[in-house]
């Protein structure tokens, strides 16, 4: 039996994926028998319906001085969170002559740079040093620490109330949840929101997109969950927003109870996650299942183009990548190297099945006859990225389904 970090609630995992690696801890090839790993297990509360892993690593194993997670790499999440903060900017801020905005993790800056360009008042939270530095360099302002109510006191100490508290693909990975999101009552101004996106767990069990799960990720939300969590703290979700990243999330908007109408959305999302069966133990039993399968379908498809002399490839050195490799058992003999953009990743290992990784020039210079697709949440992007190689190559996939294309 485990406890719920939510409710307390005792409950017992639905799967489990065997001992994982940090899934951004790519390293050099010297240095892979001296790994870290961890039984990676997920259960869902049948109390709060939050679906959550058993055990994470501590914070500092996975977010130090050499995170190799840079958000500005990719042109179209530059765009994303471009939008974001107009949107958070014309619902919520244009009332305020002043206002201030936090981010929760903001990364090399991505985002804030959008209100620091405005001369927004703003304050950038991310413990990962090396990327703090360079959302530093553009202007930002960044304590380098990780955001909890200690932290959220002193900021409202020095700086006043926050009319806006912002993240993305964070919030999930916190396994203190209660410190978070009492932080959040603290720091937050009468009328002020705080609106986060993470990937959403009716996505996931549609898609059997397991590979959403590894160990940054200790939650998995859905509208149900977060609205038990938010009422725990006098606060109250008003609206939610499907967002296409990261292969489909949701995007959350909280505030004080009382202080705006819930949106229809958020009534509609609830029936729909309950149509779905989010809040039932046995929609995570047929979810094992389906991903039992997937790696069953995977494997059989990477032998036997092996067998037929087919030279295979990966694309993305994803953090996702790292939860298919070693809950399939795929190494080198069946993937040559893994081609990234990533300078931190380049001439390392893939965590747990060290696949080498390689510079993007690699893939372009000697192309494959198949190229694994793990950054499959960019597919329209690679594919506009990639014509060269699609017209004479093919991809696999294993969202929705292990397929050729």
């Amino acid at each position: 039996m485990s406890q719920c970090r939510v409710c307390n609630s005792n409950y017992e995992p639905f799967i489990n994926f065997g001992p994982q690696p940090i899934a951004n801890g790519f390293i050099p090839e010297e240095k892979s028998n001296d790994e870290y790993f961890f039984e990676m297990k997920v259960g869902h509360c049948e109390n709060c319906n939050m679906v959550q892993l058993i055990d994470q690593p501590d914070r500092e194993k996975m977010f130090h001085g050499e995170y190799p997670f840079f958000s500005s790499l990719s042109k179209h999440m530059q765009v994303h969170f471009k939008n974001f903060a107009e949107t958070v900017t014309t619902r919520f801020l244009t009332q305020n002559p002043n206002p201030f905005v936090v981010e929760i993790g903001c990364n090399d800056g991505i985002m804030l740079k959008n209100f620091a360009e405005k001369n927004i008042k703003h304050l950038g939270v991310e413990p990962s040093e090396n990327v703090a530095k360079v959302a530093e360099e553009k202007g930002i302002r960044v304590t380098s620490r990780f955001f909890d109510y200690d932290l959220a006191a002193e900021t409202r100490d020095k700086f006043g109330p926050a009319d806006a508290i912002l993240s993305a693909n964070v919030i999930c990975h916190i396994p203190y949840i209660d410190s978070i999101f009492s932080g959040v009552e603290k720091l937050l101004s009468e009328k002020g929101v705080f609106v986060y996106e993470d990937p959403y767990l009716g996505d996931i069990v549609e898609k059997t997109s397991y590979d959403q799960i590894y160990d940054e990720h200790v939650f998995f939300f859905s509208a149900i969950s977060v609205s038990y969590l938010s009422e725990k703290f006098n606060l109250e979700l008003i609206d939610v927003e499907a967002q296409p990243t990261h292969g489909g999330s949701m995007r959350y908007y909280i505030a004080r109870k009382g202080a705006y109408q819930p949106a229809e959305n958020v009534a509609k999302l609830i029936t729909k996650e309950k149509e779905l069966g989010l809040d039932k133990p046995e929609t995570f039993e047929r979810f094992r299942a389906n991903v039992e399968k997937s790696r069953e379908d995977l494997v059989g498809l990477l032998k036997k183009l092996k067998n037929e002399g087919k030279r295979v490839v990966g694309y993305g050195a994803t953090s996702k990548s790292t939860t298919v490799l070693n809950y399939c058992n795929i190494d080198r003999e069946l993937i040559e190297f893994i081609s990234d953009t990533t300078p931190l990743k380049q001439g390392k290992v893939s965590p747990g099945k060290h696949i080498p990784i390689k510079p993007y020039e690699s893939f372009k210079e000697d192309f494959p006859d198949y190229a694994l697709l793990f950054a499959w949440n960019h597919r329209k992007e690679i594919m506009e990225k990639e014509g060269d190689f699609s017209a004479n190559r093919k991809w696999i996939t294993y969202v929705p389904e292990v397929q050729i294309f």
